[in-house]
């Protein structure tokens, strides 16, 4: 399992296809997790075309296999007949342990996973950077909004001030 962030990660070669802004937004994130995407020749292509989104995108823990939900992928130009579903569920790729371990943290503690980031990895591979994340209450976002608010003013004073 990986704790690290996705920046940490662009500085291991990496091209970012997509990502959920509105992950960070809506939820606590509590670890991370890299896991292989099964794809189809089509779909490698769309994405390196830069045609991947995350939004509104989720997986779950079936039968001990890990799918993602709702990440759209557009068709590929190209494709003619071989084209792919754009909505199709697509299975993730980890370990068994690491699948019985956020299973466990899924059903005791009440989190959820949401991918956070799409990218290609130095090995032309598509990963899935998932979190184990929980939900955020309303008096939460707007306490991280009135934060960043905060920094962004204090950013602004001292740019301005001369030394």
């Amino acid at each position: 399992m990986l704790n690290d962030t996705f920046e940490e990660l662009a500085l291991l070669e990496v091209k970012k296809i997509a990502t959920n802004r509105r992950a960070r937004h809506e939820y606590f994130i509590e670890e991370t997790i890299e896991a292989g995407v099964v794809l189809t020749g089509t779909e490698v292509k769309s994405l390196r075309q830069g045609k991947g989104n995350l939004n509104e995108s989720y997986a779950l823990i079936k039968a001990e296999e890990v799918f993602l939900y709702n990440c759209h992928i557009s068709p590929y130009d190209y494709g003619n007949r071989y084209n792919h579903d754009p909505l199709r569920p697509r299975k993730l790729l980890l370990h068994k342990a690491e699948i019985r371990k956020i299973a466990a943290k899924i059903k005791e503690k009440g989190y959820t996973l949401v991918p956070l980031n799409m990218y290609f990895d130095r090995n032309n591979r598509v990963k899935i950077e998932l979190a184990l994340a929980k939900g955020k209450k309303l008096y939460d976002k707007r306490h991280d909004l009135a934060k960043r608010d905060a920094a962004r003013e204090v950013a602004r004073t001292l740019k301005g001030r001369p030394d």
